[in-house]
């Protein structure tokens, strides 16, 4: 799903203007970003937590040149599920198969 199918979707299901959707979409992103760059964790009730991972900087090696590349260090987003969104995950798979 693309971008613009989930500001539609989530618009229909609220009931509001995809404007208004594109925009609180956009502030989710942006707290994510501020507040993941600072490697703080983000908790989404019902939802997940977003977990930043610091990834130090190495020392790699191009496989077919044999050269040796200084790879910076980078902050990496990880997400947890929710036990409330698996669980509801979980049954809505279980009903499909059934």
């Amino acid at each position: 799903m693309d971008n613009k199918k989930l500001v539609e979707t989530v618009a229909a299901n609220m009931g509001r203007s995809t404007e208004d959707v594109d925009k609180l979409l956009e502030a989710l992103a942006g707290v994510l970003r501020t507040r993941c760059g600072e490697l703080d964790c983000v908790y989404v009730p019902g939802f997940g937590t977003f977990e930043p991972k610091k990834r130090n900087e190495r020392v790699m090696i191009n496989p077919s040149t044999g050269k040796r590349m200084l790879v910076p260090p980078k902050i990496a987003l990880g997400f947890k599920v929710s036990r409330i969104l698996k669980s509801k995950l979980k049954s809505s798979k279980g009903g499909a198969d059934s």
